[in-house]
């Protein structure tokens, strides 16, 4: 009989940390990434122009909007890579249990989602500065903000990453589950497109799903939004997770 206690949260620290040290490789997606959106962002997201006889002028406008999108794929690919067979056998190294590795896995998926938010605001002052060398503009204004808007831009964007992870996380457990999910999951998501464009003359489900965290006006019920739809995803996943056939 053996006279050590374990303790879950110090299995649970242990992956982390052997988490961290070993899914480097998706950090360095990350900064790959940022930087095709950067590259992408240089051209603008709209604008407008016009003149006289005497003068004209173009303007356009820029955002970090494209970085955040390539962000959100990450986000959402890098929780499915997680929970891909070759990734859970990992944990085998510990004496460890289901319920300890999806700790883990979480606890990964949120430091990576709060390295992604700070890394986002230093891209976005990166694409500030490529438009002020590589741009040719004679005059360029940019927005500022106080310092809790800043905070809750930084907040926001570490919680939009983290429900990306939440979500692609179901998916990925969802998938090991079964085979299947691989054609039902996105039959039903282009099938839904199809069927409300069909009857709304123009696909806006998912249009409509998102407006629920984006045209939230309070920080507050975001947060809220945000992370309880985080917590059911991951919830539903490790409930899904106790029927896997444990590794023989």
């Amino acid at each position: 009989m053996s006279l050590t206690k374990i303790n879950l949260w110090d299995i649970v620290k242990k992956q982390f940390r052997f988490k961290l040290k070993s899914y480097r490789g998706m950090f360095t997606s990350l900064m790959i990434l940022q930087i095709i959106g950067i590259l992408f962002s240089l051209g603008g997201e709209g604008g407008g122009g016009g003149g006289s006889d005497t003068f004209s002028y173009d303007m356009r406008n820029y955002s970090g909007n494209i970085i955040l999108a390539f962000m959100m794929i990450w986000a959402f690919i890098s929780a499915i890579v997680v929970t891909t067979q070759a990734y859970r056998f990992d944990d085998y190294a510990f004496v460890a249990n289901r319920l300890s590795s999806h700790l883990a896995n979480i606890l990964f998926l949120g430091w990576a989602s709060v390295i992604g938010g700070v890394t986002f605001l230093l891209a976005s002052q990166s694409l500030k500065l490529s438009v002020l060398f590589l741009q040719e503009r004679e005059f360029i204004e940019s927005q500022r903000l106080s310092t809790l808007q800043m905070a809750e831009g930084l907040a926001g964007t570490i919680l939009y990453l983290f429900l990306f992870t939440a979500l692609g996380y179901l998916v990925g457990i969802l998938v090991q589950r079964s085979r299947i999910f691989i054609i039902i999951l996105p039959a039903l998501f282009f099938g839904s497109l199809f069927v409300n464009a069909f009857f709304a003359s123009e696909p806006t489900l998912l249009i409509d799903v998102g407006q629920i965290f984006v045209r939230e006006a309070s920080f507050l019920l975001f947060l809220f939004k945000a992370v309880s739809s985080s917590i059911i995803a991951f919830g539903f996943a490790i409930w899904i997770s106790n029927s896997l056939e444990v590794r023989k």
